[in-house]
Formats: structure tokens, sequence, C-alpha cells
């Protein structure tokens, strides 16, 4: 059954529709990169310097639980509805982690704010998918993911300015304004879609059993990154509980009226390569993004401005081939070939990157981690776009809130294996005699080794992608 009509929008109100979901996924997406720069501060003025990570990892969780949870949410009571409550609950959220005395309550607030910036960051996506035959949406999903690059090179930049002129409090008041100003375009642009048949039943247990899983893996990942102050009995526990509730959530799942995530999306073979390859991509895009700066201000010795700067055509780059592939996949209604060129620009990028020792000029460094940014910036839309082809109107915004989910748990779940890399290294080199900057190249060296190995993975998952050629019409329900 074809609902066309309600899809049939003018051009202004699309125009509107689109500076509403941009606005709403800068403001999360600044968030991500604007507090990177300010953590130092932070740090000086809540105390806690064994807490570094935690206002990122908490945020990181809850955001990631959040994209699944409201994706699904948004099916019964309309993406308007939920969108909107995820601007408010993040700029409430926002104005509490300003006002925090200490770090225990930024780490709170963080926590709370994720759930809100899962919603903004993948809500607009879905409404994208919903709104757009899909020829048409391949080029509006790149327009709206160069807003993660422009963010991306933004942040770190406001980050400083804001931090320094204003102090690090502002870094979360700035939502404020942002925040008001996407709640009133949403509110009077956005039309409410929701699935029409869809039943109003929440999966409570399955909900519970994923929040539980999620956050012990999440947790036990994390510190076993410690083990000095974490013990291994602690560690295992944790990871045991996260399978055993993983176990219940897929019995969950299989029982469900309306499933959270309906597992029988993974007998689609385009779903299950294209999760695969959205969670190798965010591996491989935040392997750049953390080691490229350490390795300019630490084994190059460039300023933390300077190695800010390092980064901008690494991210541009992002943003103009997240654009072009939406572009050439509107223009030739085809993604395959293009997902494995991703994989091998992108495997490029780590071998070069790989190369790099203390005598590597940093035209280099901005050369190779630029042909990383080129393969980064392709994966961005090239998932999306082939599973929400896949599906009818019905399942668009549990796949595409999927896509995210995957992309983000390559994140979380890599980031401290990266780090493990690192430490393990710089441990076994300090037993033979080479100085500190030489044992943190070789430890760059061999995270840049296994991010190889992931984009070859990565290369071998793009051969097994079916191509469904993109239709011109507007989307169905049926």
């Amino acid at each position: 059954m074809n609902h066309g009509s309600h899809y049939n929008l003018a051009k202004n109100k699309i125009i509107m529709i689109m500076a509403g979901l941009m606005v709403v996924l800068l403001l999360a997406a600044f968030d991500y990169s604007i507090i990177g720069t300010a953590m130092p501060k932070v740090i000086n003025s809540l105390q806690g310097m064994e807490y570094y990570v935690w206002p990122f990892t908490s945020y990181m969780l809850t955001s990631t639980i959040a994209i699944i949870l409201f994706g699904k949410l948004s099916d019964i009571y309309g993406r308007k509805h939920v969108l909107m409550a995820g601007i408010i609950t993040f700029v409430i959220t926002s104005v509490l982690c300003g006002f925090s005395t200490n770090m225990y309550e930024l780490i709170l607030f963080r926590g709370l704010q994720g759930i809100g910036g899962g919603i903004l960051i993948s809500l607009p996506f879905i409404v994208v998918g919903e709104i757009f035959s899909p020829r048409e949406r391949a080029k509006y999903m790149g327009i709206l993911a160069s807003v993660f690059a422009l963010a991306d090179v933004l942040g770190p930049i406001l980050g400083g300015v804001i931090t320094d002129n204003l102090g690090w409090r502002w870094i979360f008041f700035i939502n404020v304004p942002v925040g008001v100003a996407a709640l009133i375009i949403i509110l009077y642009s956005l039309p409410n879609f929701k699935s029409p048949d869809i039943k109003k039943v929440i999966d409570y247990f399955g909900i519970i059993t994923f929040i539980l899983s999620l956050s012990a893996l999440f947790l036990g990942v994390t510190l076993a990154g410690d083990l000095n102050t974490h013990s291994f009995a602690e560690i295992t526990g944790l990871l045991v509980f996260a399978g055993i509730m993983f176990t219940m959530f897929i019995w969950a799942e299989k029982t469900a009226v309306e499933p959270i995530l309906p597992l029988n999306l993974f007998k689609n073979s385009i779903f299950s390569v294209s999760s695969v390859g959205s969670f190798l991509a965010g591996a491989l895009l935040f392997c750049g993004m953390i080691y490229v700066p350490l390795f300019a201000q630490d084994v190059l010795g460039m300023s933390a401005t300077n190695s800010g700067f390092i980064m901008i055509p690494m991210l541009l780059s992002l943003t103009i081939t997240s654009i072009l592939t939406g572009l050439i996949i509107s223009r030739t209604g085809k993604y395959k070939k293009l997902a494995i060129a991703e994989f091998i620009i992108t495997a490029i990028g780590v071998v070069l990157l790989a190369t790099m020792n203390e005598n590597t000029p940093y035209y280099l460094l901005l050369l190779y981690s630029t042909i990383l940014g080129i393969g980064s910036g392709m994966a961005y839309n090239i998932f999306n776009i082939a599973v929400q082809n896949a599906f009818t109107l019905r399942e668009i915004g549990v796949v595409t809130a999927s896509m995210r989910f995957f992309r983000n748990l390559g994140t979380i779940l890599f980031v401290p294996i990266f780090g493990y890399i690192m430490n393990f290294t710089l441990i076994s080199s300090s037993t033979v005699n080479l100085s500190e900057t030489q044992a943190l190249v070789l430890s760059i060296q061999n995270i840049f080794l296994a991010a190889t190995v992931l984009a070859f993975a990565g290369l071998i998952v793009a051969f097994f992608l079916k191509e469904i050629p993109l239709g011109e019409d507007v989307p169905t329900t049926s």
C-alpha cells in the first residue's frame, strides 16, 4: 500500500524539515567533539583525573542504548514526539552538566544527557528515510552525515575558544539556545509520522535485558583496561553477566509481540552484512580520530591547537566524500562497488599510518590521515542506504537505528582494545632499551596494524553485500 500522499511535501517544507534535522544533529554531534578539548579544564576544576574517560563513556553507553530503544518507540508514538522529547531531555541535562560540582555528578548527568543524544543522532536519519524515495534519500543522507564532519572540524576549535574565554561550563550552556531553536523548527515543520499498523505494545523484558547486557559488557571492557585496580574476578563476573543477559535478550526478542530488535532482520543478508560493515567502519574511523592527534602531539611534538588543525583535512575529506557518495548512489542507484572501494581506501590509509615513525614529516601524517578520512566518509552513507532500500517503510525506523547502533558498538568495543594494544606495547617495550618516544611510535604502529586487519575484514564482508538497485518511487508501507 503506497502512502504517497503525505510525503509529497512542498519544496519550502522540505527545506524547513532538513534545516530542523540538521540543527538537531549539530546539537548532538557538537557535544561529542567539544567536550574533548574542554576535558583537561574540567578535570582541573572538578578533580578526579582517574575518571577522565567516564564522562565520555557514560554518555556513549546511554546514547547507544537510546538509539535502539527510541528508534522503536518512535515507531509507536511517532517520530516528531520522540524527537522533541529527545531535544528537551538533552537541553535540561546540558544545564545540569554545566552546574556539576564534582566528577560523579558530571558522569551521572552526562549519562542522562546521552539518552537525549541517542535520540538526536538516530531519528533524523529515520525521518529522511521516510520522507524521500530511495534514490533521493542518498543525497539527503549525505547532507545529514556532513553535519557530523562539520561538528568534528569546528567542535575542537570552538571547544577551545569557549573554554578559554567563558569557562568549561559554557560548553554545556551553549546547547540551550541551539536546542530551543531546534525545538521550534521541528515543532512547526515536521509532520508526525508513525507506522499505521504497529501495536502499542512495549517490550519491557527486551528493554531491561538489552540495557543490562550492554551496560555489563561496556563496564567489563572499560574496567579491563585497568587491571591494577580491578580484579580479574570482577571483570569476568561482569562479562559472564553480560553473556547471560544477552541470551535472555535473544529469548525475549523471539517471544515479543513488538521486539525492540526483531531478530528476523538478520535473515536478510543485506542487513547482516551492513551491520558488520558499520561495526568495522565505526572502529576504523575512531582509530584515526584518537591516535592521529596523539601521534602529532606526543611524537612530532606539536601543540594541542596545531594537532587540531592536522585533523582538519581528514575531517573535511570525510564531509566531502560523505556528500559525494550520496550523490553518486543517487545518480547510479548502485552501492556495492562503493562499499568495496570504501574498505580498500580505508585499508590503504591505515597501512600508511602504520608506517609512521618519529622522522615522519607532518605533511605525510596529513596525507595518510586524509586517505583514512576519504574511506571513512564513504561508510557514513552506504550501509544506511542499503538497508533502507532492502526493507519496507514499516521497518525503516528499526533498521536505520540498528546501523547507527552497530557503528557505535564498533567504537565502544574497539576503543578499549586499541587502548590495551597501546598499554601492552608500552609495557613490553620497557624491557628493551627503547626511548619513550620510540615505545609510543611502536604502540601506535601496532594499533594501525590491528586496524589494517579490521579494514581487510571489512573488504571481505563488502563482497557479500547484495545489491538491490534503488527505486525512484516514494517508499511504501506494505
